[in-house]
């Protein structure tokens, strides 16, 4: 019997060695920390801001997307206060069901009106909008066409509609034209307003002539745009002069320059009713808390009227970028509060990141997959709540770490 037992033992060993082993999850990790590209969360431990305290070290912080300083503004406070008092903390349904409360609809109505469009529709998330649109306008038989930098959010889009997916070269109309001359059915061409990794512009007036010739439609994706582009916040439609004829489908996100959550889609009536109908990522959530709704409305309110916002923004961009170029940094072509300073190698991008963290400043290292390889970078953005004093701060700190980053070239 012990015999027996031995060989199937055997046999049930080398049946286990030529098994794939399914889920091998430790390889993995092991394999992103290999190559420096394992990321980790810092824990943040006070309200947003310049000044916050990180893995409990009090620091002077470049990375986040606040970019009017508006997410801790004491009357944006307020109004989620005074939302929750009224319509309490939960959406209680879909938007199709009972949650489309009177504050969603108000922000809709007030969104449409800044971007002089006749409706908008509110999302939860950025992430779900551009879902929702890419996925509600084309399907199998139809075309979607993509800069090759586009955000994630709607390369997953393009790739789960089903339609015909295309990615031109980045902010090449002449590669556009290209793919255009190749389309089945609808087309959609999807952009980025600003590019959310290298901070720089769609070119949208030679994008949105090119796809207009074509008989297809332009989307933009202005999450990083709404708020500080434009002479009144506006965006990058505003900012080059289009308007719904040029740009059929515009996208913002709420949690960047708003200060708040979200996200909206803006357009004509027959583009809302069709999402409302047909966008599944829309129609099967429950809505999010009206209160956020309350509090979106005042953040619009103040990034309507305190210009002086967007003016200090700008002079902040105007100054970094002079001191980058003074010191040899390798900035990126980015008139935004989006400035990365080009590194290449992801090992060299964390270090500079360390020696700034330990001079009480924190800067994030972006490595691929989220760029491409050899384009690791440190990613600053800048903010309104941001004085000039620390920025000097940050400029006099990269003069003394990147000399340090350098010897290892």
């Amino acid at each position: 019997m012990l015999a027996i037992a031995t060989a199937a033992n055997c046999r049930h060993s080398r049946l286990l060695q030529g098994m794939h082993m399914p889920f091998d999850l430790s390889a993995r990790l092991t394999e992103r920390q290999a190559a420096d590209l394992f990321r980790q969360r810092p824990l943040l431990q006070t309200p947003q801001g310049p000044q916050v305290r990180a893995d409990d070290q009090e620091l002077l912080a470049f990375c986040s997307n606040d970019y009017l300083g508006l997410a801790n503004h004491p009357e944006v406070i307020r109004a989620l206060q005074q939302g929750a008092e009224k319509w309490g903390v939960g959406g209680g349904a879909s938007h199709l069901v009972i949650g489309h409360s009177t504050p969603h609809h108000e922000l809709e109505e007030a969104l449409a009106e800044f971007t002089g469009r006749p409706r908008a529709l509110l999302f939860s998330t950025g992430y779900m909008a551009n879902l929702a649109v890419v996925t509600a306008l084309v399907g199998q038989g139809d075309s979607v066409l993509q800069d090759r930098l586009n955000h994630a959010s709607l390369l997953d889009a393009g790739l789960l509609s089903g339609a015909r997916f295309s990615r031109y070269l980045h902010n090449d109309a002449v590669s556009l034209v290209n793919r255009l001359r190749k389309v089945t059915g609808n087309c959609l061409v999807v952009t980025d307003g600003v590019f959310s990794m290298d901070g720089d512009l769609a070119d949208l007036p030679a994008l949105c002539a090119e796809t207009r010739a074509a008989q297809a439609w332009v989307m933009v994706d202005d999450a990083h745009g709404f708020g500080s582009l434009g002479a009144t916040g506006g965006g990058i439609v505003e900012h080059f002069g289009l308007g719904q004829d040029d740009v059929q489908v515009l996208v913002g996100t709420l949690g960047k320059a708003f200060g708040t959550a979200g996200a909206f889609v803006a357009g004509s009536e027959a583009l809302i009713e069709t999402l409302i109908q047909f966008a599944r990522p829309y129609i099967y959530t429950t809505s999010q808390p009206p209160a956020v709704a309350c509090a979106t409305l005042k953040s619009l309110e103040l990034l309507r009227s305190e210009h002086w916002r967007r003016e200090h923004l700008q002079r902040l961009i105007a100054r970094f970028r002079q001191g980058a170029a003074e010191i040899g940094l390798s900035l990126m072509d980015s008139p935004t509060p989006i400035q990365p300073i080009l590194v290449g190698d992801s090992a060299r991008a964390l270090k500079l990141s360390s020696l700034l963290k330990d001079r009480g400043l924190l800067v994030g290292a972006i490595r691929p997959p989220t760029v491409p390889a050899g384009s690791a970078r440190l990613r600053v953005t800048l903010s309104a709540a941001h004085s000039d004093a620390q920025l000097e701060l940050l400029l006099e700190a990269l003069a003394e770490c990147w000399p340090q980053v350098q010897t290892d070239a």
